[in-house]
């Protein structure tokens, strides 16, 4: 793990996080209003996605998002399957990851950092073992070393792996990798979804080893 007391681990990624992302979030904003008006014509005007999710320590913050899912509901009144609420400009907005572009605020809160696991749902928290469960031994961030290592093309088991393993090994050289690969996963638009998913499947908790007869 890394040493809490470095410069980086107490105040250089928090400088990071401030000095890349106020100019970031200057320079997209005339891409996010375009971003917005689109994600509005699809949704009945309405913009941003709103969420609570589990940070840093495990304590909840609002996360914001682009809407990029409709409303559609059955005649019962229960939402539709993820696949049939997610029009095809939804899709590209994911895809080329622009519904992202609110979290540029969430960081500049505190709430996010650049890079760390992906904040997920609260009702995962009980469902994590010990060992899964550091992941929140730092802030989440915007994007991590699970994302630019599969993203949601791979299992939850191997995420929450690649996040312990972050947390084990952060540094200011591991998150400039990180940043300059999700550039190129950015571009490519790869690993949104998982395999035979409109997005990702929910997490259940992982199944306990088989016991040796």
């Amino acid at each position: 793990m890394p040493a809490p007391d470095s410069f980086y681990v107490r105040h250089g990624k928090r400088l990071l996080d401030v000095a890349l992302a106020l100019p970031l979030l200057v320079f997209a904003l005339p891409l996010l209003l375009v971003a917005a008006g689109l994600a509005a014509s699809q949704n009945r005007g309405r913009v941003l996605f709103r969420q609570r999710r589990p940070g840093w320590h495990g304590r909840l913050f609002t996360l914001y998002k682009l809407q990029t899912m409709t409303d559609a509901r059955n005649a019962a009144g229960h939402l539709l399957p993820d696949a049939q609420r997610l029009p095809t400009l939804g899709r590209w907005l994911r895809a080329t990851s622009l519904d992202e572009l609110p979290q540029l605020w969430n960081i500049l809160r505190g709430d996010l950092s650049l890079v760390g696991p992906r904040p997920l749902l609260p009702e995962y928290l009980p469902l994590y073992s010990p060992t899964q469960a550091r992941r929140h031994e730092v802030r989440p961030g915007l994007t991590g070393w699970a994302q630019v290592n599969g993203r949601n093309a791979i299992s939850w088991e191997e995420k929450f792996a690649y996040d312990v393993w972050y947390v084990d090994n952060l540094s200011w050289r591991l998150d400039m990798t990180i940043l300059w690969r999700t550039a190129g996963r950015v571009l490519r638009g790869s690993g949104v979804a998982a395999p035979g998913e409109a997005t990702t499947a929910a997490f259940r908790g992982t199944p306990p080893p088989p016991v040796s007869p």
